[in-house]
């Protein structure tokens, strides 16, 4: 048995712990059964971003006759060629992993899957080692459903979907989220006809406010089947026809593409842990302390496994945690999680960060809310904007910021000045007394806030 300083088992997430822990001079395992830099690198984050960029100005190309600009109604697309830029973008990025863990002295490649023997012990490629301090960061893959019919079948998930050189005519999406949402958008901008079969509503977990707005305005480019549940697939003669159930009707469609995308599940049953004291809950997540510990002392998780924040900038954030308080300056201080924000890539854009509404009224807060659409600035204008606006949530006596959800152009961007202001226990106020560059998409954060204090003012 081979004995490190460090196992890091996943090299997506992991590489928070594996470079910066090595140039201390421990001796680091990684262990990796896919292609070097995780679900991120090369099956989420970035190939998606290079895809829907471009789906953007598809976008923004149709929708020019808006501002009297025309050009030819034979919009075209090389989607091959596009596909292929971004899989060897992506695949050099990985492979320039690789060929840093080769030139570190102090790292060792283990391309295959980790299985522990016990508590301290992992098995990959028939070897075992052992190291005092060992990170699980094995992320998350697509679930698939037990959907009768589908086993067997050439559908993808959103793996498959960002490797597809091939652009469907028609395509069906199983699911509402925002996977679904943002490749089922992706697809629909290049030109294929796009079917979204959702259970309940796109994007439920969001402000009701805000999926509402998103479902109205998205559904005016896409075929949008709500409350339908699929029962089963039947795939014959290069066809896919997905048969589902909608208000008590059974219904069916066709498509020569399935996109499945239904959520996700943990990658912690491929680790063997019933050798272990490490402990899972119902769904598979990693159980972990405050300290992102196990069950197991010197054995931590972070990232999509332990189920928390299901993003990359959490799972850095979280790794970065680790490097200080285990490596850097060892304590047993708990994790302290700021605002953790998200955005969904999609048409129109939406970002969010702290509560939602509904959650709000649920914790009993005391609030009120500071609303202003797009089209209310002089950007909007500018924009021609007949959609999306920036949400506020304020709690009443602290006048502090609790939820700030945008729906609309850039609200990606446009969130982080709502995340620096509730990092840093910011308040109505703050957000007030300052100077905003008009006319510039911020002043509709700013005329939401104004309403705020209206509001404030009225109830007060």
């Amino acid at each position: 048995m081979k004995t490190f300083d460090v196992i890091v088992i996943g090299s997506g997430g992991g590489g928070k712990i594996t470079s910066p822990a090595a140039k201390l001079g421990h001796k680091v395992a990684v262990i990796e059964k896919d292609a070097l830099g995780g679900t991120c690198l090369n099956r989420g984050c970035i190939p998606s971003k290079m895809l829907i960029h471009p789906a953007e100005v598809a976008m923004a190309i149709r929708d020019a006759k808006k501002f009297d600009i025309h050009n030819d109604p034979k919009f075209s697309v090389d989607f091959a060629r596009l596909v292929k830029r971004i899989s060897q973008t992506v695949d050099g990025d990985s492979a320039g992993i690789s060929a840093g863990y080769s030139r570190n002295p102090n790292i060792t490649f283990f391309a295959g899957e980790g299985k522990f023997v016990s508590n301290k012990v992992i098995e990959v490629n028939g070897q075992q080692i052992t190291a005092d301090k060992i990170f699980i960061t094995v992320g998350a893959r697509p679930q698939i459903p037990a959907l009768p019919g589908l086993a067997g079948t050439p559908f993808m998930s959103s793996t498959e979907a960002l490797r597809n050189t091939t652009l469907p005519k028609k395509l069906i999406v199983l699911g509402g989220g925002y996977i679904a949402t943002e490749l089922g958008f992706a697809y629909a901008a290049f030109g294929t006809e796009v079917h979204f079969i959702v259970r309940s509503t796109l994007l439920r977990h969001e402000d009701n406010q805000i999926a509402a707005e998103f479902q109205k305005v998205f559904s005016k480019y896409h075929h949008v089947h709500l409350h339908a549940v699929a029962t089963r697939v039947d795939y014959d003669k290069n066809q896919f026809t997905v048969f589902y159930k909608q208000y008590g009707v059974e219904k069916q469609i066709s498509a020569e593409s399935l996109l499945v995308a239904t959520g996700v599940v943990p990658n912690t049953d491929t680790l063997n842990l019933t050798t272990t004291d490490i402990k899972a809950d119902q769904s598979g997540f990693l159980k972990v302390d405050d300290c992102l510990q196990t069950a197991v002392d010197g054995v931590y998780a972070f990232g999509d496994c332990i189920g928390r924040y299901l993003f990359r900038h959490s799972a850095n954030f979280e790794g970065e945690y680790l490097f200080e308080n285990v490596f850097l300056n060892p304590s047993k201080t708990p994790i302290l999680y700021p605002p953790v924000p998200h955005a969904v890539f999609s048409y129109p854009q939406i970002a969010g960060v702290g509560m939602t509404e509904e959650e709000a009224k649920a914790a009993g807060i005391q609030y009120v809310v500071g609303v202003n659409n797009y089209i209310n600035s002089g950007m909007g204008m500018a924009l021609l904007a007949d959609s999306g606006f920036v949400k506020i949530l304020i709690e009443r006596t602290t006048r502090k910021i609790i939820g700030a959800h945008i729906v609309g152009p850039e609200a990606s961007d446009m969130i982080h000045m709502l995340i620096a202001f509730m990092s840093k226990q910011g308040t109505l106020d703050d957000l007030l007394n300052m100077i905003y560059i008009h006319p510039a998409l911020p002043e509709i954060v700013r005329n939401a806030a104004r309403k705020a204090k209206v509001a404030l003012e009225l109830k007060a």
